[in-house]
């Protein structure tokens, strides 16, 4: 390990943080019992979940909530729509009017069922804040994250790699094993962190050759950093790398695939494997004095493929623009193949934000891959899981090259969901637009309410415009507008104009100005619906992610669900903790 790296990674975890984190939260019989409970909650208000509050005014979404709700949410304030509604936390609720009883069981059952968003640390924090602490000193830099980590990367990412990073070095201390595979490992972030920061051989796979090309340049600017420190510290014999540089792989994996597929994968890149590949750059020897930066490994496999069938390019990275003495960083006779998973060795896998399907197809690799040991999974873009019902989703991300016939061997398998007990329960589905919602920030939310944002108007611009786009074509409806920037400075006339012209309408489509006024006026009413929906987010949430802790269970594996990151910072901060029975 960098001795340079120890001393700016100062956060390490304390004994009661360990045992929370890796000690079931749930029995078994209490994640069934739960997860019976959010299907009849959600299926029962599936009408607000499945809404788009586009269609406020052309589906009169308002007279579909209960008479009784009515009058006394229309009236409701911005910062009270926060506090009486979304706020689980807020503790001096005051009433201008009687609520129904229905409605107050609607919001305490919504709080009561989504699993908690904040670590029993940060629960009911005073003053909580955008940002988390490590952020008050200085609002772009972690004082908890070394300079080295901090480069191209954004405060979020940031705060999330810093307390990821140490969440799997923690796991990996629990299994006993030292190699991580980083799967959807972007431009190199948490793998930089990872290896040079906390001393683990990590090997990242990465779709998007960009985006592995920039990871490889970042950990050439890390090197040529560290090389500098070294020189201006003058204390070579206590600055070296004891860990082999990161091991990059461009390769997309793939849903459908088994878990041998994934190893080949994995192998054909030389990390996985009892023999290696035999190196096309230069010998052991001639590396110790080289520029030697980093490795990338082209990869692309189809399920039910051989090793012979996957293309593979090595790429050794020799050429730099950096000064020569960051050559001699890297341990001295360090290769790639230095960093692989020789002879099928266990690896703990993680993956920060896998998207869509890959976060359930990590936990099936996981389950049935007999070296991988461990998991850490933080899911996202819940929108674009593949369920029985919607098996191609907008946005699902399809392979490079389509898979030869009969190599989609695995047996059709969904995102959602992923156990037996959640998919045999009546009313477990959930449509496109509840998992969609399920990603919106609700803490972001709150913040605007209280803020009384002006922002809050472009909801009801975009119900607006739906109707005159209707009363021209009715066979448009939801068209993708996009963002209209600053749409919230501008009168809606200005802000049709443009969003009339991003469908293909005239620009200049009258408007009755007089419907215009009536349609501004309930404005307030648009965002109390979106906020009704908006509370039933983290409802579906917990049921997309409880599934997955089912199913780990119904596979002999328990799990432990972490509200990791600061959800005021990183909506989507949970990870997904287990590690298999010894």
């Amino acid at each position: 390990m960098l001795a340079f790296a120890r001393l700016s990674v100062p956060c390490q975890l304390s004994a009661a943080q360990d045992v929370e984190m890796f000690t079931p939260s749930l029995s078994a019989e209490q994640q069934r019992e739960l997860a019976q409970r959010l299907t009849v909650f959600l299926s029962h208000y599936s009408h607000l979940s499945d809404s788009y509050i586009i269609e406020f005014f052309t589906e009169d979404l308002w007279h579909t909530l209960p008479s009784t709700w009515q009058p006394v949410l229309q009236d409701l304030s911005y910062p009270q729509i926060a506090d009486l509604l979304l706020d689980a936390t807020y503790g001096d609720r005051r009433y201008s009017s009687v609520w129904p009883l229905s409605l107050l069981a609607f919001r305490a059952t919504a709080h009561a069922l989504a699993f908690p968003r904040e670590s029993r640390w940060e629960r009911g924090r005073a003053g909580s804040s955008v940002r988390p602490e490590e952020f008050l000193e200085n609002q772009s830099q972690s004082s908890l994250l070394g300079h080295i980590f901090r480069k191209h990367v954004k405060p979020k990412k940031q705060h999330e790699i810093r307390k990821l990073g140490m969440l799997v070095k923690q796991l990996c201390d629990h299994t006993d094993c030292k190699t991580v595979v980083d799967v959807g490992s972007g431009q190199g972030h948490l793998t930089r962190f990872l290896s040079f920061g906390l001393g683990l051989s990590v090997t990242a796979i990465e779709a998007d050759p960009a985006l592995v090309a920039m990871a490889s340049k970042f950990d050439r600017q890390l090197l040529w950093v560290l090389e500098k420190e070294k020189q201006k510290k003058s204390c070579s014999s206590h600055f070296s790398v004891t860990q082999p540089c990161p091991h990059h792989v461009t390769g997309w994996v793939n849903p459908k695939a088994s878990w041998e597929a994934f190893t080949k994968q994995l192998s054909a890149a030389g990390c996985v494997g009892e023999s290696p590949p035999t190196p096309s750059g230069p010998s052991k020897k001639r590396l110790r004095g080289s520029k030697h930066q980093g490795h990338v490994v082209q990869t692309s496999i189809s399920p039910g493929s051989t090793d012979s069938d996957a293309h593979v390019t090595s790429q050794h990275q020799l050429t730099t623009t950096e000064p020569e003495e960051a050559s001699s960083v890297c341990q001295e006779g360090a290769h790639p193949e230095d960093n692989s998973l020789q002879g099928h060795a266990d690896f703990v896998l993680t993956g920060l934000h896998a998207c869509g399907d890959l976060s359930p197809t990590l936990l099936r690799h996981f389950v049935n891959c007999p070296h991988v040991c461990g998991i850490t999974s933080v899911a996202c873009c819940y929108m674009k899981i593949t369920t029985k019902e919607n098996p191609t989703p907008p946005g699902l991300i399809e392979p490079p090259t389509p898979p030869a016939p009969g190599q989609d061997s695995v047996p059709s398998q969904f995102g959602y969901p992923m156990s037996s007990w959640v998919g045999g329960l009546p009313g477990h589905q959930l449509s496109y637009k509840a998992r969609e919602g399920a990603c919106h920030a609700v803490e972001d939310y709150v913040r605007r309410l209280r803020e009384e944002s002006k922002l809050l108007v472009t909801h009801c611009y975009r119900a607006m415009l739906e109707t005159f786009i209707r009363d021209t074509r009715p066979d448009l409806r939801r068209a993708g507008i996009q963002t209209i920037k600053k749409a919230h400075l501008v009168p809606f006339t200005e802000y049709a104009r443009l969003g009339l012209s991003r469908v293909g309408l005239p620009p200049e489509l009258p408007l009755d100005l007089e419907r215009v006024e009536a349609m501004l006026k309930q404005q307030g009413r648009v965002v109390v619906y979106f906020s009704l929906a908006l509370l039933l987010a983290p409802v579906v949430e917990t049921l997309v992610l409880l599934d997955r802790m089912i199913y780990l269970q119904e596979n002999g594996v328990d799990s432990q669900l972490v509200p990791l990151f600061d959800p005021h910072f990183s909506p989507r901060n949970f990870v997904l903790v287990a590690q298999k029975p010894r």
